[in-house]
């Protein structure tokens, strides 16, 4: 009978993308089926199906930000998703499970307990979310990206610093052999130096208003950005770049609302200019790529200026807080980047020396020495963690 392990991480690609990671290294390292469990109307509907894995779909179950009578029915949408998650987990018979973080894993996380199953937790940022904060108390391993992770949860003994996990094809990219074609394909020039600016898919206005102040400023005698401006800004950033384009006709720019091939973006960028989620972070660092990170001020317990601060730390990038964020600081952290070779040598080293590559490995190790400790044991005979 085929070993199954049960798989949840969606809602967000900075959940969904690190365990399909796992999810291809665990078929790798044994002879194991990963299963997902999924809400259908979010991104893991379309991208976990489209990797070759099942995917069980269970109701959404999220808490409201502010008081509201929604908030009364969420223990009783809790308890449903429990129970249809351990009927998954009976029906499948998993012997596991590994899960990724977000709403969509707490009734996982939660059922693997009620049964006993051995649980393997991965959080992707230096500050826990709330629900991998809950699950850790009963997870048997917990997996951090960075390594100050581990005090903020009640069980630090139970961390392994793994990284975080990276799509196969990032990690397969030569960027330097990609670079011509890359950048043919976004209409720039082969030769020159070529910034990259996103905010993701919706773009992030700061951003956007910073890359268009920069441009009159720039002191480089050769320049080409590449500014993906979001799918909501794009019209906006088009007709607002007429003008300072006409300002300084010698430095190329091509606007895309949204960029599906993050791998050639990469590859035709010298230097990006991003927020500072723990997958850019991850792909960034992979690939050794210099960054100007400028954190998302309202994200949850600003924990992306913590990420950023881990790397900025390491010197494989430079952190501007968003209120500080304007064409003149922009064009002073990244000119440097894109005109001292050495600067930039240096920076793409220490980048790639905070990158994990074998994060996937990492992860599915923890979950497969949990297989062989548990020795073959089903559910009903695993003890629970209290």
């Amino acid at each position: 009978m085929t070993t199954r392990i049960l798989v949840a991480g969606g809602g967000t690609a900075g959940h969904v993308f690190p365990a399909l990671a796992v999810a291809t290294e665990l078929t790798r390292q044994a002879d194991v089926e990963p299963v997902f469990v999924g809400v259908p109307d979010r991104l893991e509907a379309r991208l976990v199906p489209q990797a070759g894995f099942r995917m069980h779909e269970i109701a959404a179950v999220s808490v409201p930000r502010r008081p509201s009578l929604s908030l009364f029915k969420v223990p009783f949408a809790v308890k449903r998703a429990v129970r249809a998650c351990e009927q998954i987990l009976r029906d499948e018979q998993a012997v596991a499970v590994v899960t990724f973080g977000g709403y969509v894993s707490f009734p996982l996380d939660r059922a693997a307990k009620n049964l006993g199953l051995p649980l393997v937790i991965h959080e992707q940022n230096a500050l826990p979310g709330l629900t991998n904060r809950i699950a850790s108390r009963w997870a048997d391993r917990i997996a951090v990206t960075f390594p100050g992770s581990a005090d903020r949860f009640p069980h630090p003994e139970r961390c392994a610093v793994t990284g975080d996990p990276v799509r196969e094809d990032l990690l397969a990219l030569d960027r330097e052999a990609e670079r011509p074609g890359a950048r043919e394909r976004f209409g720039l020039a082969p030769d020159v130096p070529t910034l990259l600016v996103f905010g993701g898919s919706q773009g992030a206005r700061s951003l956007n208003d910073a890359i268009l102040a920069a441009h009159p400023r720039w002191g480089v005698d050769a320049l080409q950005v590449l500014h993906a401006a979001g799918r909501s800004q794009h019209d906006d950033a088009v007709a607002a770049w007429e003008p300072v384009r006409a300002q300084r006709q010698d430095i190329g720019v091509a606007v895309v609302d949204f960029i599906d091939d993050m791998a050639m973006a990469y590859a035709a960028a010298d230097v990006v200019v991003c927020r500072a989620g723990a997958t850019s972070i991850a792909e960034l660092t992979v690939l050794g790529i210099p960054a100007v990170l400028v954190p998302y001020p309202h994200a949850t317990g600003d924990h992306q200026t913590l990420n950023a601060q881990a790397l900025e730390q390491t010197g494989g990038a430079t952190m501007i807080a968003d209120a500080d964020l304007d064409g003149a600081g922009l064009v002073a952290a990244a000119e440097p980047l894109l005109t001292d070779p050495d600067r930039h040598a240096r920076m793409a080293t220490a980048s790639r020396a905070f990158g994990r590559p074998d994060a996937a490995a990492n992860v599915a190790r923890l979950v497969l020495e949990l297989l062989d400790r548990a020795d073959g044991a089903g559910p009903s005979s695993q003890g629970e963690h209290g």
